[in-house]
């Protein structure tokens, strides 16, 4: 666990292991844990390969402490595209915290750098999703077309975008 630097991710991992081990973990923290905001949990098996990422684009717990337990468990567990967790994978993961700025609407993608923004698409009901500064995804458009097909939005029809910030740890 020393590998993880911030206490974001330190509590992330706590979280994880200690539902394995059948415990609630519940520690004082500081007052940035305390704020109210929405966030992202990833999870990468070594070499990089994702193993779980689930997040909230608006805070809708008490606090950041909240949305990261809720998160880890739903990346760990819940994650549709994969399977739970198995404690084995568990001290082999890579974890980190996204927390999220406020989500803006933007006109085109002139106003997008995968670098530095995620991305909102959405087209009614179907609503894509994808984090800034992630590898392989280095332009605006790679950056546009995962989210759309995350959502299952053929391309060439028309979408609304959002562009939010993040704040990353590690």
């Amino acid at each position: 666990m020393n590998k993880f630097q911030t206490e974001e991710v330190r509590w992330a991992y706590r979280v994880i292991r200690d539902y394995f081990n059948g415990i609630v973990p519940n520690e004082d923290m500081s007052d940035h844990m305390n704020m109210k905001a929405a966030c992202f949990v990833s999870l990468h098996l070594p070499g990089g390969v994702l193993r779980g990422c689930i997040g909230t684009l608006e805070p809708v717990r008490k606090n950041l402490r909240e949305e990261i337990r809720w998160n880890s468990l739903a990346a760990a567990f819940n994650d549709p595209r994969f399977p739970p967790l198995e404690r084995r994978e568990l001290d082999t993961l890579d974890i980190s915290v996204d927390v999220l700025g406020k989500v803006e609407p933007i006109a085109s993608t002139k106003s997008l750098d995968p670098r530095i923004y995620g991305v909102i698409v959405s087209n009614g009901h179907n609503r894509g999703v994808l984090l800034p500064n992630l590898d392989g995804v280095d332009t605006v458009q790679q950056q546009v077309s995962i989210a759309m097909r995350k959502a299952g939005i053929a391309e060439g029809t028309p979408i609304k975008l959002e562009r939010f910030q993040v704040t990353r740890y590690i």
